[in-house]
C-alpha cells in the first residue's frame, strides 16, 4: 500500500471520527437547549387576614384562629397592644401566628415614621402615650373629622387633671365590647377605669389606625372638655367647653333616647 493511499485512509478515518464526535456533541447540545425544563413549583396557597382598626389583641387572636394560623397569637403578641397595626396581610396558609405579629409590628414602625411627634413631646407625651390616646380615639370616633376633636378633649382633660371618663377603657378592662355596661362594671376597680382614675390608662386599649394616630399627635386647637352623642346623627357628637353646656347636651340625648324607647337615638339605620 502506497504511503499516499495510507495517508488518505488515515485522513478519511480521522474525518469520520471527527464528524461522529461533532454529531454527538450537536445532539447533546440540542437536547440541552431544546428539552423542556421542569415546570416551576406552584405558588404556596395563601390566606388574606384583615384586622379592623381598633381591635384588641384578644379580638385579633380570634381572627387569626379563624384564618387557620398556627400557634398562639396572644402569646406571640404579648406586650405589643397598640403597636400591632391593623391592616390586610397575605400569609401562607397555616403560617404561624408569630408571622402575623411580625408583619403588624413592621407595618406600625413604617407608618408611624410619618406621624410628627413635636407637639405631643411639647406636652411631655411619649410615643406610648400617643398610641394610648390614639387607641381611645379609635374607639370613640365614628367620623374622621371628629378624631382631632376627641383627641383635644383628652389633652385638655389631662391638662386640667380631670378624669377622662372614657367608657371604652372600662370595656377593655371587662372584655364587654357589645352589651351596655352595668353599674358594677362602671365602678370596676381597675387602672383602666378612667371614670375613677385621672390621667391616661396604663396602656393602649386596642390597635389604632393611622388617622387616629395622627389625631392623637395633632389634636384640634379647641377648648372642649366634654362630648356626647348627638341625637338624630349617625355617630356624630356634640362638643362643649363647660359643664352647663354638656349637661344640656346630655339632657337632649336622654330625651331623644327615651322617645326612641330606650334605644340609641341615632339615624344610622335611616
Amino acid at each position: 500500500m502506497s504511503d499516499v493511499y495510507r495517508r488518505r485512509r488515515i485522513a478519511a478515518a480521522t474525518l469520520l471520527l471527527a464528524l461522529v464526535g461533532l454529531g454527538a456533541a450537536a445532539a447533546l447540545a440540542y437536547r440541552h437547549f431544546h428539552d423542556p425544563a421542569p415546570p416551576p413549583a406552584p405558588p404556596a396557597p395563601t390566606v388574606s387576614v384583615t384586622i379592623p382598626e381598633g381591635y384588641t389583641r384578644a379580638q385579633t387572636a380570634a381572627v387569626a384562629r379563624e384564618a387557620g394560623l398556627r400557634g398562639s397569637y396572644m402569646e406571640a403578641s404579648k406586650g405589643h397592644e397598640g403597636f400591632l397595626f391593623p391592616d390586610t396581610f397575605e400569609l401562607e396558609r397555616r403560617a404561624p401566628a408569630t408571622t402575623l405579629v411580625q408583619l403588624q409590628l413592621q407595618d406600625f414602625k413604617r407608618r408611624f415614621k410619618g406621624v410628627g411627634m413635636a407637639y405631643a413631646r411639647s406636652k411631655n407625651l411619649t410615643v406610648h402615650d400617643v398610641v394610648t390616646i390614639a387607641s381611645m380615639v379609635e374607639r370613640e370616633a365614628m367620623l374622621d373629622s371628629e378624631r382631632p376633636l376627641i383627641a383635644a378633649v383628652i389633652y385638655n382633660r389631662l391638662r386640667e387633671g380631670i378624669p377622662l371618663g372614657i367608657d371604652a377603657t372600662i370595656r377593655f378592662a371587662t372584655g364587654n365590647f357589645e352589651q351596655p355596661l352595668t353599674e358594677s362594671e362602671l365602678a370596676i376597680d381597675s387602672p383602666y377605669n378612667t371614670r375613677t382614675n385621672a390621667g391616661l390608662p396604663p396602656g393602649p386599649i386596642g390597635n389604632p389606625g393611622l388617622a387616629s394616630l395622627d389625631a392623637a399627635a395633632h389634636p384640634a386647637e379647641v377648648d372642649y372638655l366634654y362630648y356626647v352623642v348627638k341625637p338624630g346623627a349617625c355617630g356624630e357628637h356634640s362638643f362643649s367647653a363647660s359643664a352647663a353646656e354638656f349637661e344640656a347636651d346630655v339632657a337632649r340625648y336622654n330625651e331623644a333616647r327615651a322617645a326612641a324607647g330606650g334605644e340609641s337615638p341615632d339615624s344610622c339605620e335611616e
